[in-house]
């Protein structure tokens, strides 16, 4: 980390839908202790000067001239900055040399990836010039994996506290959401499978549960693939099109902390559909949903639901932890926003502030959110993000 910069974080892609909201998010989060030096950036000058002044951000709030397609223009960036914040993506397309560089000049860096496979690449490419530089990488900042992750660190905690060790089998069930998927993700998932379709040998990787944990390979895990009964539920539940990445962060947070949660932990995530019949004819509405999430069609980066929409958004969270001799924990995690957007924009920007602001104490490095800032994030977005983090009886 940068002891010093002009900046403590740049928001890269201001201009985007997604970058729109997390500047104008930081906007409002004025005063101390919420104060932060940030700065806009993106390709275009007078864009980012029309989204400043549309979200209320004050005239003097500086804008930077960063593109992507353009080494010395992203180099210029970092060293104004202690954290650059990239909603730009798909980032196997547009995000390697900015990682690249990051893990070279030692500046911070945050995302909204969900590109497990891409993500890998870069473990494998820069984790060791992060880690000598102090750059803190940190991936997957929005409700791709921030909510599941810090659900099973929390449910964790509570296991310790109330059992006496952490449980090995762990259930994710989306109770309720109400949002759209961003435009970002779906163009995400269809540079997953053109990737895939390109070069048959990263389906291996894809499949793989523990593509992000180099070196460990841990149980046999739920496939999620398919409709099931949930004995544990007494419901049905169906694939959550998100699990493929949330899984994976999950394993990963597991991993950086030293298998907190055992070398033999289990976990999956689907989507809660209802009892009987009705939750089985539900579920099979889930899988055609899900078929057709990385089709032609649907939002386009840049695209997304107004304020009123967003506002009206949620999601509702249960994490079920199951120890062997039966007993169990709950925990529900709750948003009070449009998951993909409105949540989200809260999520990335409470964690740059978390990182620059707590967790000097992490070293350098990839990271997730989870392992990174733990109890600091959970805080946080309770405090400030409309998220909560609350123990339930069966």
């Amino acid at each position: 980390m940068k002891s010093s910069a002009e900046f403590d974080i740049v928001v890269y892609g201001a201009s985007g839908f997604t970058g729109r909201l997390v500047a104008e998010y930081l906007a409002s989060r004025t005063g101390a202790p919420h104060d932060v030096k940030w700065a806009m950036a993106g390709r275009n000058l007078d864009k980012l000067a029309a989204v400043r002044d549309e979200i209320g951000a004050p005239k003097d709030t500086p804008l930077i001239t960063a593109d992507a397609a353009d080494p010395a223009s992203l180099n210029a960036m970092l060293q104004r900055t202690k954290a650059v914040l990239t909603t730009v993506g798909p980032y196997q397309l547009y995000g390697s040399d900015l990682v690249a560089a990051c893990a070279k000049s030692g500046t911070d860096y945050l995302d909204l990836c969900g590109e497990p496979v891409w993500m890998r690449q870069m473990i494998d490419a820069h984790h060791a010039a992060a880690q000598a530089s102090g750059a803190r990488i940190v991936f997957s900042c929005g409700y791709d994996s921030i909510p599941f992750e810090l659900g099973v660190f929390f449910l964790q905690d509570h296991a310790r506290k109330t059992l006496g060790a952490p449980v090995a089998r762990v259930k994710g069930r989306v109770r309720k959401m109400k949002g759209t998927f961003s435009g970002g993700t779906a163009a995400s998932m269809k540079a997953i499978f053109a990737a895939a379709a390109n070069d048959p040998s990263l389906l291996p990787m894809l499949r793989d549960p523990f593509v992000l944990t180099p070196g460990f390979e841990g149980p046999k895990q739920p496939p999620g693939n398919k409709s099931l009964f949930d004995d544990d539920l007494n419901m049905w539940v169906a694939p959550f099109v998100m699990a493929n990445i949330n899984t994976r962060n999950v394993h990963r947070s597991n991993f950086l902390l030293g298998f907190p949660y055992g070398r033999d932990f289990v976990y999956d995530e689907m989507v809660v559909a209802g009892p009987k019949d009705t939750g089985e004819a539900t579920a099979k509405a889930i899988v055609a949903a899900n078929n057709k999430m990385g089709a032609q069609g649907g939002p386009k980066p840049g695209e997304g639901p107004s304020k009123e929409e967003r506002e009206a958004g949620y999601f509702d969270l249960l994490f079920l932890g199951i120890a062997p001799d039966g007993r169990q924990v709950r925990v529900a995690v709750k948003g009070d926003r449009d998951p993909g957007y409105g949540c989200t924009a809260k999520m990335i920007a409470e964690s740059a502030i978390c990182l620059v602001r707590d967790a000097t104490d992490v070293a350098g490095g990839i990271w997730t959110p989870g392992a990174a800032f733990g109890h600091r994030l959970i805080k946080r977005l309770a405090d400030n993000a409309g998220m909560s983090f609350d123990v339930e009886t069966a």
